[in-house]
């Protein structure tokens, strides 16, 4: 009787048990990696990318049946209606938890159209504060249809995964939406956004190939979008933020028009100190660097590397600060310096979270270049003519 009663108990506690009866099964869910966010005749226009992960765990190589993601797209009044368009389109349950990047036009972040962008993707309980974002002015379809290099899956491609670009080059740094938030909400209320851009350098054995780049930074407040700082004019931000960064320059050598040097060079500090006279606020700089040489040609020294390196990473910040005014963006953000280390004086000069810059208000750089390392310790070529 004992054991019938135990079995009674048994089966009822059993029949109790929740499970993972209302759990879907993975095969059973799109899965989404990106979506591009555009904004035309008052409208969200949205693409979703939803990734296939057949050829994420492959060893073997992928599989040349299966498409690598596919690309959905909707227009909406708000972006919720446009997603809801998409829904009914889509057999399979949709997941968020595995989104990794929204890639936003220059439509899309004008005249604060991103901010109920955000707030949604916040408030969305399966997204993360960790999902980056990126700007383009290209088409934001051709640029999720790309597969990375060599047809690896997506999850390995520069939107989804940008860190190892950054570890060979981090002028431009990703930007995720806590950073985002962060950044809006700081003095001066700016944040520079990765630009993406299609890059046509590549070919394979049968046909020409695109691959994404990160080209620059889309530069956005508050209110809205302030404008681009390319390629060439953004290369100066990487040496005056504090973060520990990698970079090169090229110098000439013995002032001579064919004889250049490509340097790597490791930032290790940055300190920038504001300068406050009778309301007028200025600021220095000073950047600590090491210098690695992989190849040259001719007779150097360690006084000609640093007295080139001295002048390209200066004329790399001119060039970078110079660009900011143009379009009124505190590229260095010296506002949020002189709120940290003095706020009296910052309250006094800021008008609406950031203080007046003129091309003077960045009074000083000072560059040092602590060690210049030849890589095979000796300045003596290998091959002797």
């Amino acid at each position: 009787m004992k054991k019938i009663f135990l079995l009674i108990v048994s089966l009822t506690a059993i029949l109790l048990l929740a499970g993972c009866w209302d759990v879907k099964e993975p095969q059973r869910m799109y899965y989404i990696d990106g979506i591009g966010i555009d904004y035309k005749d008052g409208q969200y226009e949205i693409y979703m990318q939803i990734i296939n992960f057949a050829n994420v765990a492959k060893s073997e190589g992928p599989t040349p049946q299966a498409a690598p993601s596919e690309i959905g797209f909707a227009k909406g009044k708000t972006m919720e209606e446009a997603f809801f368009k998409l829904y009914r389109s889509i057999d399979q349950k949709v997941f968020w938890g595995h989104m990794t990047f929204i890639l936003f036009s220059e439509d899309a972040l004008k005249d604060a159209n991103s901010i109920p962008v955000i707030d949604s993707f916040l408030r969305h309980r399966e997204t993360r504060y960790q999902i980056l974002t990126y700007v383009t002015k290209d088409s934001i379809k051709d640029i999720l249809l790309i597969t990375p290099i060599l047809n690896k899956s997506l999850t390995a491609s520069k939107l989804s995964n940008p860190m190892h670009t950054k570890e060979l080059q981090t002028y431009v740094e990703p930007v995720d939406l806590r950073k985002l938030i962060i950044s809006l909400n700081e003095p001066g209320h700016e944040v520079n956004l990765p630009l993406v851009t299609i890059n046509k350098n590549w070919e394979t054995t049968n046909k020409p190939t695109e691959e994404t780049a990160l080209s620059g930074f889309g530069v956005v407040s508050k209110d809205g979008f302030k404008g681009y700082i390319n390629d060439g004019n953004a290369r100066g931000i990487q040496w005056m933020f504090h973060k520990k960064t990698r970079g090169d320059v090229t110098i000439k050598l013995n002032n001579k028009e064919k004889e250049f040097l490509t340097v790597d060079l490791e930032k290790l500090s940055t300190k920038i100190k504001p300068i406050v006279k009778n309301n007028e606020v200025t600021f220095e700089a000073e950047i600590k660097l090491n210098a690695i040489i992989n190849g040259f040609e001719g007779k150097v020294n360690t006084d000609q590397i640093r007295e080139g390196i001295i002048k390209e990473v200066k004329k790399d910040i001119k060039k970078s600060y110079e660009a900011g005014i143009e379009i009124d963006v505190d590229v260095f953000r010296l506002s949020e310096h002189l709120y940290r280390k003095n706020v009296k004086a910052w309250k006094k000069v800021q008008k609406d979270g950031k203080i007046p810059l003129t091309a003077d208000s960045l009074s000083k750089v000072n560059v040092i270049v602590n060690k210049v390392n030849p890589g095979r310790k000796t300045f003596a070529e290998t091959i002797n003519e």
